[in-house]
């Protein structure tokens, strides 16, 4: 009763603490044609996302390394001050402060990425803490209340977003951040009580720069080979090339390290394996795919900002519900096998139904499509983290925490960017079939804009075959997220089912020796 006590006087702050993170995500989102509309490079858009989730990913594994070794609550706190720093820039982004609107895309995308840096410790402390303070048979219900409160502020995100954009500036979707930081920071400092850890280890910083070489260079190898540089092309080659070398001294590195940033014996136990590789594929199709979702609705289906926001209330609605529902269960049943397979099979039929959207599609119809893949989001988002954290002994939880976390971004990375350069190519080849090449580069290139300000001032036809070429090629997206989203269900029966740990929060010792052998 005590620990209850104490996890629920703690709650409002680690909440708040997410809902920066997410809110952020969606009110940008629902921004982006605005953003695009000023700032100019529609090609870049997928950027302001990619750079943000680079920054998360690289970032993750650092933040709950150091957590274990340190302590989480003056980590925590940092993160959260990062975050706000990066959001202040962000509203700066292409102001007459820096220069005026003439490379205010590359700022924002370079002010994303340290804004992403310290939303990387947002999540993973958030997941930790909760972990230090409930054992994992309890952590169920507190994981299905994080998962609904993560919904509502992904359902909050684009109404905020959409407010703001439609009746302040845009710049105001980054500004919000502050109050809400704020709060959150008092809050914990006050409330947050979690034992200081005096420890001498090292930090395994050189295998932190080489994870964080690595992730570049493979996200911007999928970035731009093919669109920006040929495949073939010495820029590309020499990205591969130094991922490659970089994740082959990483591995050894981690192998004789005290302190691992990445613990590499994790991936003995076969839960954790497949978990990781079912967070990788979960964030490459749905933060890959989802991330046009607004774009289409505001310019193809010409709603408002404010509306694009309202069209997402299916997909966050439905994932609220279910993943409350689903964390109420575990706890009740100790049982999870059975939710992966079925959030993989909701996701997957989500993305193929968003995949036959078209000019003429209903806004009723999109928003029946997005609440299927929001079922499927419920009964997935936080399993994962709960499978992960059980495979682990209690010393490992803030890295097994970020190590799954990880996998999720840099799914979520990877899936930016692949689909922002399939994204651009089937539009540029599009408008390029219905306009000709010379109009379909001015309207796509570096400059273009296409927010729906732009579209209302085109000749009809002009209009018409530009937002053909949107609509295909947001179908497209969807379609290529499909495979991906089919492999998540495949992987989850392969899952087997470990009792969940109850009681005090100290670790079963008998259990986790089990688990780390590869039970």
């Amino acid at each position: 009763m005590e620990r209850r006590r104490e996890v629920m006087v703690v709650l409002p702050g680690l909440m708040l603490a997410m809902v920066l993170a997410m809110l952020d995500n969606m009110i940008v989102g629902t921004a982006m044609p605005r953003i695009v509309g000023e700032l100019g490079g529609v090609t870049h858009l997928s950027w302001v996302v990619t750079a943000y989730v680079l920054g998360t990913t690289v970032s993750t594994p650092i933040w709950g390394k150091i957590g274990d070794l340190y302590g989480r609550k003056t980590i925590f706190m940092v993160s959260i001050v990062i975050f706000m720093i990066g959001s202040v820039l962000c509203g700066m982004a292409g102001s007459e402060l820096l220069g005026g609107p003439e490379g205010g895309m590359m700022e924002l995308i370079a002010f994303r990425a340290i804004q992403g840096l310290g939303a990387g410790g947002l999540m993973v402390n958030v997941m930790a803490i909760i972990g230090d303070l409930v054992p994992p048979r309890e952590r169920g219900q507190y994981q299905g209340i994080t998962a609904g409160v993560m919904s509502l502020a992904m359902i909050a995100g684009p109404l905020v977003g959409g407010f703001i954009t439609d009746h302040l500036d845009w710049r105001w979707a980054f500004y919000v951040n502050l109050p809400v930081g704020g709060v959150a920071l008092a809050w914990l400092a006050i409330k947050l009580k979690l034992p200081k850890h005096v420890n001498q280890v090292r930090i395994d910083w050189l295998g932190a720069i080489l994870l964080s070489i690595s992730i570049t260079a493979m996200v911007l190898v999928t970035a731009w080979g093919g669109s920006q540089y040929a495949w073939t092309s010495p820029q590309i080659l020499g990205l591969g090339a130094l991922a490659v070398v970089t994740l082959a001294a990483f591995i050894p590195i981690e192998r004789r390290a005290a302190e691992p940033i990445m613990p590499l014996q994790l991936f003995r136990n076969r839960n954790f394996t497949l978990i990781s590789a079912i967070g990788f594929l979960l964030g490459f199709a749905m933060f890959g795919a989802i991330n046009f979702l607004p774009l289409y609705q505001q310019t193809v289906q010409g709603a408002s900002a404010t509306n694009s926001g309202l069209l997402l209330l299916p997909m966050m609605g439905a994932a609220m519900v279910v993943s409350i529902f689903v964390g109420k269960a575990i706890t009740v049943t100790g049982k999870y096998k059975l939710y992966p397979i079925l959030g993989g099979v909701g996701m997957a039929l989500g993305m193929w139904l968003l995949s036959l959207m078209g000019v003429g599609t209903p806004e009723w119809q999109t928003a029946l499509f997005i609440g299927v893949l929001g079922v499927g989001m419920g009964f997935l988002m936080q399993t994962t983290m709960l499978i992960a954290q059980n495979s682990v002994e209690q010393r490992d939880l803030g890295v097994a925490s970020s190590t799954s976390t990880f996998f999720r971004s840099i799914g979520g990375s990877f899936g930016v960017s692949v689909f922002g350069a399939i994204f651009n190519n089937h539009l540029l080849s599009g408008m390029t079939e219905r306009l000709g090449a010379q109009e379909a580069a001015r309207l796509a290139g570096g400059g273009g804009r296409l927010d729906p300000a732009t579209l209302a001032a085109m000749a009809p036809s002009q209009r018409s075959g530009v937002l053909e070429s949107l609509a295909g090629a947001t179908s497209n997206i969807f379609w290529w997220a499909i495979p991906f989203a089919v492999a998540v269900p495949l992987l989850a029966l392969f899952i087997k089912e470990i009792p969940l740990r109850g009681g005090t929060p100290e670790p079963a010792q008998e259990e986790a020796e089990q688990s780390l052998k590869g039970a």
